[in-house]
């Protein structure tokens, strides 16, 4: 187990996994989970600034970034337990977007004194269904993935969640959808192999939000996908501490559209929790 230190960066050898992670500054332990179309460097306009406050973690998940897929069967949360204990965490804050949400909130549900405070970024909870029809874009990207065609297949993903339904590419900043198609196709072409499925939360967390007690935010863009947004709702109305807010002009990314706006609004919340 390493020491703590203000800065450190290297693989957790944990849970049969290889998590790359970095680790910088000192203080309350804030854990960041990344996005399922992107990978840690989803934060880096959030790292360093919350570094200045707290020992801020981020890492990527198995098959995303420099993580290495995985080989058997899986869980993320598991996965985030026992980064933590290799860390020499045994409380601290969590703060995930779109999957790294879910995951974040499931691993709440499975260990409620590991955890602080919550902040939900775009994200859903397991046991939410969808409803409506599926994105134009979805039928080519099963197609894309066929074909073995992950750059279309990511794009089209971009298309989806960083434009979302209400605007054009041209519309969004271009370096953003750069940057969020290359982390994506790292996660497109690892999904491509014969990936064992993850073990799900069960009973799922839909069922369980009335027992979460630790104070949560909830983040959404007004610009995402109805689905996502109308979770939000969902999360604020049934965690019993939670409270929302919006990041206007934003998709499922508002961190990287609005970094000066959501790092205000993260630091923020995290003040109202201190010595609790």
């Amino acid at each position: 187990m390493p020491d703590e230190m203000t800065n450190q960066t290297g693989f957790a050898q944990v849970n049969g996994a290889s998590l790359y992670y970095e680790a910088a500054g000192a203080g309350d332990p804030l854990i960041l989970i990344h996005a399922g179309i992107t990978d840690s460097r989803m934060w880096d306009d959030q790292f360093t600034v919350l570094a200045q406050h707290y020992r801020t973690i981020r890492y990527d998940m198995r098959g995303f970034g420099q993580s290495p897929p995985p080989e058997a069967a899986y869980s993320h949360r598991q996965d985030l337990y026992h980064l933590l204990n290799f860390l020499g965490i045994k409380r601290a804050h969590l703060m995930g977007c779109s999957k790294g949400g879910m995951v974040a909130l499931d691993f709440t549900i499975e260990h409620p004194e590991m955890v602080a405070g919550l902040i939900l970024v775009a994200s859903s909870v397991s046991g939410y269904e969808f409803t409506g029809s599926l994105p134009k874009q979805w039928t080519d990207i099963v197609t894309a993935m066929q074909a073995k065609n992950y750059e279309l297949a990511a794009e089209l993903e971009v298309q989806i969640w960083v434009d979302g339904q209400f605007r054009t590419a041209g519309q969004v900043d271009a370096a953003i959808r750069s940057k969020v198609r290359e982390m994506n196709l790292i996660a497109l072409r690892n999904e491509a192999g014969d990936v064992p499925r993850e073990k799900p939360l069960d009973p799922p967390a839909l069922e369980k939000l009335s027992t979460v007690q630790a104070p949560a935010l909830i983040i959404t863009g007004d610009l995402d996908d109805p689905n996502i947004v109308m979770a939000g709702e969902v999360l604020a109305a049934r965690l019993p501490n939670a409270h929302k807010k919006v990041v206007s002009g934003t998709a499922h990314l508002p961190n990287m559209e609005q970094p000066a706006e959501f790092n205000q609004l993260v630091l923020g919340f995290l003040k109202t929790l201190k010595g609790q």
